[in-house]
């Protein structure tokens, strides 16, 4: 299970972002451009992740970092990505995030263990969810453990340096096993769904077709390189107006008749149900 304290700051509500639980797009913004924070910032994405890492060639990574440091310290509410534990970029990122107010969490880059979570997490003081993105063979055989680490918020897939590191293609039955464990592990990790990765392109119809597959396969979220895709992912992770619908209308039905189960199907439909409606109510979707 997860071991994310109670004083860990994961709620977003308050300021108007979609809970990080359940955020469907997650916005990459290259950290050398600091003059484009603000807009992010303000775009339709669900969550916006400042990224540290392999966005910034390595020269320019700490004043990358210091401009992100002094734009959190200044107002500004992010997720930043950071390098891997295994650099020596990962000590100053985590010392110069620590203890910022605006900072909602990390996103750990390259993750292979569940130590590589616990340290990051300790030493950003104990409060700070991680987000833990992984990108290699070791990383998927390791899911489980990494999920169930203390400070562990939600799993990622890396998927292009997972296919640099396997020589896997990248077709829908190739990526199917690494996001199938990111899938199993959350829910063994008693996390949120995992957040899937980014789709290369402009194509809203190819967008619109691997975002369902990510769905279908169990991840609740996307990350994405573009303000354009925010919509279409937005769109695809979250549930319909007619599913919107169902799922309020049985729970109207299953209370009219005294919350009486029928068969045996009534339970999984009542969670579905129960889901559905959550997620709509937190994404403003009216039903039908």
């Amino acid at each position: 299970m997860t071991y994310l304290p109670e004083n860990a700051t994961t709620d977003d509500t308050s300021t108007g972002a979609v809970s990080a639980e359940i955020a469907r797009s997650w916005l990459l913004v290259n950290a050398t451009r600091p003059q484009t924070f603000d807009a992010a910032a303000e775009s339709r994405a669900d969550q916006v992740i400042l990224d540290i890492e392999d966005a910034v060639d390595p020269a320019a990574k700490p004043s990358a970092r210091e401009d992100v440091a002094d734009w959190l310290s200044r107002g500004g509410r992010t997720w930043v990505r950071i390098n891997d534990r295994t650099t020596d970029f990962w000590s100053g990122d985590v010392d110069a995030l620590k203890g910022i107010p605006g900072l909602r969490g990390v996103m750990l880059a390259k993750t292979e263990s569940g130590a590589h979570v616990t340290e990051t997490f300790d030493r950003l003081g104990g409060s700070t969810p991680v987000i833990a993105l992984i990108e290699s063979a070791l990383g998927i055989e390791e899911a489980r453990t990494i999920a169930e680490a203390r400070g562990a918020f939600r799993l990622a897939f890396g998927s292009g340096d997972y296919r640099r590191d396997t020589g896997t293609g990248a077709d829908d039955l190739a990526m199917a096993y690494p996001r199938s464990r990111l899938v199993v592990a959350s829910r063994i990790g008693k996390l949120p769904g995992p957040i899937d990765g980014p789709t290369v392109g402009s194509s809203h119809p190819v967008l619109r077709e691997q975002s369902a597959l990510a769905v279908s396969l169990g991840l609740t979220g996307k990350l994405c390189l573009d303000v354009e895709q925010l919509p279409v992912i937005n769109e695809v992770i979250s549930p319909t107006r007619s599913d919107a619908t169902w799922a309020r209308d049985f729970l109207a039905d299953f209370e009219s008749r005294g919350r009486v189960i029928r068969d045996g199907s009534d339970l999984p439909r009542l969670g579905r149900a129960q889901k559905i409606d959550r997620l709509a109510t937190a994404f403003g979707i009216l039903p039908l």
